[in-house]
């Protein structure tokens, strides 16, 4: 192993090293992530090129190179392809490597958006948290007298000689029933997850025959994946049924578009921070649909059970979601506008030790 470079890569902080001319010689793993483009891709290419709109930067590299001065920017937006913008603080340093090497310049990006998206993370999973233990407190309350209800019923309906107060009984026991099946799924999966290597393009294809099925040929997908990605550890009936919780809102979503339209895009995100631990690597899976969008009022509480924003919704679909998500883990973002909406799934590719061995609620 090249120990620098390996060193290098282990860096939070993005650090691009560029040319006297300004054209990029290495980056890092972080820098790879928060300019989504790759080293390979990146080296030997003009900053301009990756960073659009750099002319407002320029003139501070050139004196930072004609003056040995190093600077600091705060909150400088970056304009990168693909209408992403990432804010950072930059700061350049100017090098001298010798008197048989050119010097260079050293940029370091501490992207503000990562920040805020961290911040925002934990403080999301403590309310999701908080949400679903409240949540099963209630339901364990609730199925516990269920039972007595329906038990209740059943004998008095033996007693009962008259059909049509039978038909009382029936509907008390059917809605215990029903009642009952609604408490499960707010607890939520109570075995063990079974973990095996899985595919992630073979789960979201999966997921995708099934939307067909029920509405074919009426949305057009888009398939953005990275064929290098390697097998993802995952219980996969679980991640298949958030996926499809996921695929099922888009779809829905897409009822009375013109021209509707579901992204899938799959990525390798190096050094990421999910809740309070760095992974040098993680999977990202993006969902986009070109709908409506989401009810500013709801963004914040999407993930919590009983809310929805159809009439006919039970808002269990999202909170089971996020609650497989987190037991793999992971973490569910979305982000939203008007003709747009994206989740974004971020899965650690390996599952540590311990949650191997624990049940998933």
């Amino acid at each position: 192993m090249n120990e620098p470079q390996h060193l290098f890569d282990s860096l939070v902080t993005a650090v691009v090293v560029l040319t006297k001319d300004f054209y990029v010689e290495k980056m890092n793993s972080a820098a790879e992530s928060l300019l989504h483009i790759s080293a390979l891709n990146a080296r030997g290419k003009p900053l301009s090129d990756i960073i659009l709109h750099s002319e407002k930067i320029y003139p501070r590299l050139e004196d930072a190179r004609d003056n040995a001065q190093s600077f600091t920017e705060r909150d400088f937006d970056l304009y990168l392809p693909e209408n992403i913008t990432e804010t950072v603080d930059i700061t350049v340093s100017f090098l001298e490597r010798g008197a048989h090497q050119p010097p260079t310049l050293l940029v370091e990006l501490h992207g503000l958006n990562r920040l805020k998206r961290i911040n925002k993370d934990g403080a999301s999973i403590t309310r999701q948290e908080t949400a679903r233990q409240l949540i099963r407190g209630l339901a364990h309350e609730v199925k516990n007298p269920l039972g007595g209800i329906r038990g209740a019923a059943q004998l008095l309906e033996r007693e009962l000689t008259a059909d049509n107060l039978r038909e009382y009984t029936t509907i008390i026991i059917s809605e215990a029933d029903r009642l009952k099946t609604l408490v499960d799924r707010l607890l939520g999966p109570q075995k063990l997850m079974s973990l095996a290597n899985i595919n992630i393009f073979e789960a979201l294809e999966r997921v995708v025959q099934l939307i067909e099925a029920e509405r074919p040929n009426t949305i057009q997908w888009i398939r953005d994946y990275d064929p290098s990605l390697p097998d993802l550890e995952a219980d996969e009936s679980q991640l298949i049924q958030a996926l499809l919780n996921i695929l099922s809102n888009a779809s829905q979503a897409l009822s009375e578009a013109d021209d509707p339209k579901i992204t899938l895009r799959c990525r390798v995100i190096r050094q990421f921070t999910i809740g309070s631990t760095r992974h040098r690597m993680v999977l990202q899976v993006d969902i986009a649909d070109n709908g409506p969008g989401i009810d500013p009022e709801l963004e914040e509480r999407i993930f919590f059970p009983m809310i929805s924003g159809r009439a006919s919704g039970t808002g269990l679909g999202l909170a089971i979601t996020q609650n497989i998500i987190s037991q793999h883990q992971g973490s569910i973002q979305v982000s939203t506008r008007p003709g747009s909406t994206c989740f974004s799934i971020y899965l650690p590719f390996t599952q540590p030790v311990k949650s191997k061995r624990e049940p998933t609620r």
